[in-house]
């Protein structure tokens, strides 16, 4: 994985409707992925299905978030993972946490 929006961390996260997104350094498997909940209470409102970006790299997750909320969920955490590269190898196991502002 090369990269997160929001960042892993970030605390001025906007409310409201936006994409989580996670950008891998390698050419993925479409319609393959882990997004995996903690908790109901931690995991955003989804607003559509995950879906690869044209450029097979960047996992795009539509979602609402509330105002002034914690989220967290698992990248890959085991049993589910699902997030592989074209090779079928598994990407490493990533938490991403980040906060929303008010």
């Amino acid at each position: 994985m090369v990269s997160t929006e929001p960042r892993a961390g970030q605390t001025d996260v906007a409310p409201g409707p936006t994409e989580i997104r996670v950008t891998f350094s390698r050419l993925m498997r479409d319609g393959s992925w882990s997004w995996v909940k903690l908790s109901d209470a931690s995991f955003p409102k989804t607003t559509g299905n995950p879906r690869f970006l044209d450029d097979q790299r960047t996992c795009v997750l539509p979602v609402s978030l509330e105002p002034g909320k914690t989220y967290a969920m698992w990248l890959n955490q085991p049993p589910y993972q699902n997030f592989r590269d074209q090779d079928g190898h598994k990407a490493v196991p990533y938490l991403l946490v980040f906060e929303t502002g008010h």
